[in-house]
């Protein structure tokens, strides 16, 4: 790498607001459910599962679309934390946490994903937690926690639960308050010092009132050690708690719900050190040299030690060096659903309102060098409006309308040490609370609405035609600026999109269904927040589009014992939006989003089921395949090594093709094996679980391992082949188990307690989670759980 290269890959990743936000390569260059056995979902008289996804209220298997009713007794079997559990037990879905956020995740279905936590740009999948969606994946990796359903539907949504669903929607529902005096209290242990305690408390008429209570304590010291400090790195605390009151008047056919929360976290949000040699943070020379551009002797800056560098990413990722650092987060919400049924027709309202305030810290070179460390302080907040009519117009004709209304808004701050302060920054102390550094400050807004419809129609016997479709209208808008050297420019654009889908299903009799669909999926576009010139700050990136095109299958034998379904897709991925690194700004080169010719196709199949092979014992399984590939992802990218052949890219650019690379968070092959079984005894009964996932490796960044420049004649370059993403940034092969045994023990007056042992990662598999690498400057990764295991005691009455 030549030392012309250094200089722009520092300055191009230092121009950015945020490094852990790039998604795409630099292109410069190289139930309250009391563990039972049988708390799936909620059922109806026949025992069928109801879902909801659709807006009405419909059985898992009669619903056409690819959905999977997640067991939530199976996340409280795992003493799970968070839905980062749900990982695998749903076809072709990935979560993992983003820990440079609160509350962050990666979640990907299909192969869609979204691995940034800028606040500027919005989700791939939905996540919806009581009909309220959550406009950023800051706050999607929702506690697993006083859950009565999770519903995952896989690809696009757009219809009814809008833009920014082109890879699905996780429907999180949480427990209604009984109205009926109750309490359920439990206390849990394990390993990394691990504890919780959990409760939630009812009371109310029986009829007319309920209230439900809840508090939620989580902490553990982390599964990281620090090597520089000698001790545990990674911990984390957390409280949840908050109250629901129901209010259902007698002969009436009025209710409504109105639920208060409030979200208080702290944490250590560690990274591990994968840089290697020939990265700038791991090469002395390199590091000389940026210095004497700043005419500061060698020396200034020194690289990582050797010890640090050039480490695994699997069991090293383990060991961190990193200076000490904390995020605070805040987020208070309230949700009012309200529902009328007329008969005729079912009227309900759902209103949401969120805010967030995060403080971070974090050293992202995660070396005992103090070479990039930084501070963003932020503020978000959101509110939404849905209201929607759902009925019949006639005998196999029933419909489900509405209009949508969703605002949110937000600042952040960010101050930046880099290389100790020894150049291009002034600051030499981020936890000071005062700064001499030119801190970035951006302001986002985003205003959206729409109105939307769908419909089932019985054309004839036995076929139903399903149809309906969504218009979204956007506007956003982004200012950003330095604190010293002033604005460096805003944006204001709209973007309108219609989203159709229309479906056909055939049912012989109860117990089969086949269908087939086409649905579009959007994810609006907006202005880029690292931008810095007011040219691409005022130029916006448009939005992206998903054509998704499915058959499927449900299948049920033996009064239901058994249930399988099967689900083929091809999803075809256009104007996609990517992180870009182009000429420009006060150092040299900055980081834009803009929409890359081409696409992507994404395709496959997938199964999940269940079979009660005794009343005793339920198997249950899931399994997906998927292919994927860019279609001429070219992007026009910086270089810095030689002269450039006159083309359309422009000054200094060229044309970069990354066509080889894989698709991020999209493994070949997941699956799921889980088995249950419960024991009656003369005091209870005993439930034993035990599970198995298999997630085949996956990239987590579009990056360069490495790269083929074409010449011509005149020894100009003329384009640049990337080789496909560096290996430091892809998993290793997962096989997750995970058992528990569980001893319940029967009380009087319907009362019970239970004792819970339980493992998780068994297997003890070391990976990253999210992995990058930052324009040949350095490497991160964050690493999967290890074995843990622990104990809860609980009771409920």
């Amino acid at each position: 790498m030549s030392y012309a290269f250094a200089r722009s890959a520092v300055l191009a990743a230092l121009a950015g607001t945020s490094v852990l936000a790039f998604s795409a390569p630099a292109f410069a260059a190289d139930e309250q459910a009391a563990p039972q056995a049988d708390s799936a979902a909620t059922a109806d008289d026949t025992g069928a599962i109801i879902v909801t996804a659709r807006r009405r209220d419909e059985t898992l298997q009669s619903t056409p679309v690819a959905i999977t009713a997640v067991n939530t007794a199976m996340l409280e079997a795992k003493g799970a934390v968070n839905i980062g559990d749900l990982q695998g037990a749903a076809p072709g879905l990935l979560i993992t946490q983003q820990n440079s956020g609160a509350q962050a995740a990666n979640i990907s279905i299909r192969g869609l994903t979204y691995a940034d936590i800028e606040k500027s740009q919005t989700p791939t999948v939905g996540v919806v937690v009581d009909g309220v969606t959550i406009g950023t994946n800051t706050g999607q990796l929702q506690d697993a926690f006083d859950v009565a359903q999770i519903e995952v539907l896989r690809g696009p949504q757009g219809t009814l639960f809008g833009a920014n669903t082109i890879g699905g929607v996780i429907n999180i529902t949480r427990s209604k308050p009984t109205m009926e005096p109750g309490l359920k209290a439990e206390v849990t242990y394990g390993r990394w010092n691990s504890w919780a305690a959990k409760a939630i408390a009812n009371y109310g008429d029986g009829e007319t009132w309920g209230v439900k209570a809840w508090y939620f304590h989580n902490q553990t010291d982390g599964f990281y050690h620090n090597a520089t400090y000698d001790r545990s790195a990674g911990g984390s605390k957390g409280d949840s708690y908050g109250a629901s009151m129901l209010f259902k008047p007698a002969g009436s056919a009025f209710d409504a719900q109105f639920t208060i929360e409030n979200v208080v976290q702290t944490f250590d949000p560690v990274v591990s050190n994968i840089a290697k040699t020939g990265e700038a943070f791991c090469t002395q020379g390199i590091l000389d040299y940026i210095a004497s551009l700043y005419g500061k002797p060698a020396g200034t800056v020194l690289a990582e030690p050797a010890a640090q560098c050039n480490r695994n990413s699997r069991s090293d990722i383990y060991t961190t060096f990193g200076d000490p650092a904390r995020s605070n987060y805040r987020a208070p919400n309230g949700t009012l659903q309200m529902n009328l049924d007329l008969g005729a027709v079912k009227l309900s309202s759902i209103t949401g309102v969120r805010h967030s305030r995060e403080q971070q810290t974090q050293d992202f070179d995660g070396s005992s060098r103090d070479l990039y460390y930084v501070d963003r302080r932020q503020h978000y907040k959101q509110f939404s409006q849905e209201l929607r009519a759902a009925g019949k117009l006639m005998d196999g004709f029933d419909y489900v309308v509405g209009g949508y209304y969703f605002k949110s808004s937000y600042d952040l701050t960010q101050f930046s040490r880099v290389f100790g302060g020894a150049f291009l920054t002034k600051t030499t102390d981020l936890s000071t609370g005062t700064y001499d550094a030119d801190g970035q400050h951006v302001e986002g807004q985003t205003e959206s609405y729409a109105v939307f419809g769908d419909f089932n129609w019985a054309i004839v016997d036995k076929v139903r035609l399903s149809f309906g479709g969504r218009w979204s209208h956007d506007n956003k808008k982004l200012t950003n600026s330095f604190a010293v050297t002033g604005p460096v420019g805003s944006g204001n654009a709209s973007f309108s999109k219609f989203t159709p889908k229309v479906g056909l299903d055939y049912r012989p009799n109860n117990d089969v269904m086949v269908y087939a669909s086409w649905s579009r999926g959007y994810r609006s576009g907006g202005f880029s927040p690292r931008a810095a010139t007011a040219d691409t700050a005022s130029t916006p990136f448009q939005p992206e589009t998903v054509d998704a095109y499915e058959i499927g299958a449900k299948f049920a034998a033996f009064n239901r014992k058994l249930e399988v379904n099967l689900a083929g897709y091809v999803s075809d991925y256009k104007n996609m939006q990517q992180n870009l690194t182009v000429p420009g700004g006060p150092t040299g080169n900055q980081t834009i989003t803009g929409n890359v010719p081409g696409g992507a196709i994404i395709k496959g199949v997938e199964m999940d089921g269940s079979l009660r092979v005794t009343d005793h014992l339920k198997i249950t399984a899931s399994a997906a395949y998927m292919e994927s590939h860019f279609r001429n992802f070219v992007a026009c990218g910086a270089y810095a090594l030689g002269p450039v052949a006159t083309n359309d890219c422009g000054a200094g650019l060229l044309p970069v093709d990354y066509s080889a690379n894989n698709l991020i968070y999209a493994p070949k092959f997941s699956g799921s094996l889980g088995l249950e079984h419960t024991l009656p005894t003369s005091f209870g009964k005993v439930i034993s679980n035990i599970g198995w996932r298999h997630i085949s490796p996956y990239d987590e960044q579009l990056s360069v391992a490495s790269q083929t420049v074409a010449t011509n004649g005149a020894g100009e370059a003329t384009g640049v082949t990337i080789n496909g993403n560096d290996p430091r940034v892809r998993t290793r092969m997962q096989d997750l188990v995970d058992a528990s045994l569980t001893v319940n023990f029967n009380l009087a007056n319907g009362s019970e307690a239970y004792v819970r042992v339980f493992g998780r990662n068994l297997a003890n598999i070391k990976t990253t989670t999210h992995a990058f690498t930052v324009a040949g400057l350095w490497s991160f990764g964050m690493g999967l759980e290890p074995r843990t295991y622990g104990a809860t005691v609980g009771v409920k009455f």
